[in-house]
């Protein structure tokens, strides 16, 4: 059996819900419209790909708790009679790709929304949804960004040995793609998981695989997440992963590098980079450079609704409290009330 064939056959929490797509969908499709379905063209592609960006763009500002709903509605309103419409292969191919991107940004968004049960499953269905759409595609960035979506997810619920197989998939999917980014994207993916994994050489194998290729010139962006990997996401990914593996010195320098000089700009992206970075300062021993990066991280919180900054006011929060008698800290932890859900 083929490893990618392994990969999807595999039982156990994620690997199971993927099932094997049907490749053939889209050519029977062409040939099976129903009498009546609605016509679709570049039109409705280029339609789904400007609100993929649009939605994209505030969940990444504000959180995946905001405008989810919009999501999905546009997905089961507007998109789904589309996929069910009259299209070239072509088109069709096209369509399938933009729309597993709005369905991985559908779980992104539930996965960030909150850590519940239902969103969490919630999650891990739209991801294999948007894997079999991919698939289907026949788009190997998308559906190795889908089965990263399962890894990370893997990853915060503690399947360390399912996050490193969807980890290992990546890497095979992405392995032949002309986008250094896009590689450098699932070779850390697999680098974190081993990482979680308390696995010391392999973290360190991929990580250094994937520091070589974001270092390398790239063309244009693209549509898919993976293209957007930028030097800035990439060093505060490995500066966790660094983190965990006990190089809290390399830490604080990757996630300085991606504050200071690549901006990562975005309010829900960097307040999680400050969150993680007073943590790493306060495990160095250094309290007054972690509560004042704690307060930088407290400013940009603000009207965020993302489970990790959530998570993150809370371990703040509880880190604090042996410092009970420092002024500062209990201020500290009185603002970071204000922002728990």
């Amino acid at each position: 059996m083929e490893r990618r064939e392994f990969i999807l056959a595999s039982s156990g929490y994620a690997l199971s819900a993927l099932g094997l797509p049907d490749m053939d969908s889209i050519t029977r499709r062409t040939k099976t419209a129903l009498p009546g379905a609605v016509r679709v063209g570049q039109g409705e592609v280029a339609a789904v790909r400007h609100m993929v960006k649009a939605l994209g763009d505030s969940a990444s500002e504000l959180g995946g708790g905001h405008a989810r709903h919009l999501a999905v509605r546009y997905l089961t309103q507007d998109v789904a009679p589309w996929l069910e419409g009259h299209f070239t292969e072509a088109t069709g191919r096209d369509l399938f790709a933009a729309t597993s991107q709005l369905v991985h940004l559908a779980g992104w968004m539930a996965q960030d929304e909150g850590d519940t049960p239902e969103l969490r499953g919630l999650a891990q269905r739209y991801y294999a949804h948007s894997f079999r759409l991919a698939a289907e595609a026949g788009d190997p960035e998308l559906s190795a960004t889908a089965l990263r979506g399962l890894a990370v997810q893997c990853v915060d619920l503690g399947y360390r040995a399912e996050a490193v197989q969807l980890g290992e998939a990546c890497v095979e999917y992405g392995r032949h793609l002309d986008n250094p980014r896009a590689v450098a994207y699932y070779e850390a993916t697999l680098a974190n998981a081993a990482a979680q994994d308390d696995d010391r050489r392999m973290a360190t194998k991929h990580l250094a695989i994937s520091e070589a290729a974001i270092g390398k010139p790239t063309a244009a962006a693209g549509d898919s997440w993976a293209a957007h990997y930028s030097p800035g996401r990439w060093a505060h990914e490995s500066g966790m992963i660094l983190s965990r593996l006990g190089d809290l010195d390399a830490a604080e320098e990757h996630l300085h590098l991606a504050l200071d000089i690549h901006g990562l700009d975005r309010r829900r992206t960097r307040a999680i980079v400050l969150a993680d970075l007073g943590g790493v300062r306060l495990r160095q021993g250094d309290v007054d450079g972690a509560m004042a990066t704690w307060r930088d991280f407290l400013d940009c919180s603000d009207g965020i609704r993302s489970v990790k900054v959530q998570a993150a006011l809370q371990d703040m929060r509880v880190r604090l409290r042996r410092y009970g008698g420092v002024p500062e800290a209990q201020e500290l932890r009185e603002r970071a009330a204000r922002f728990v859900a």
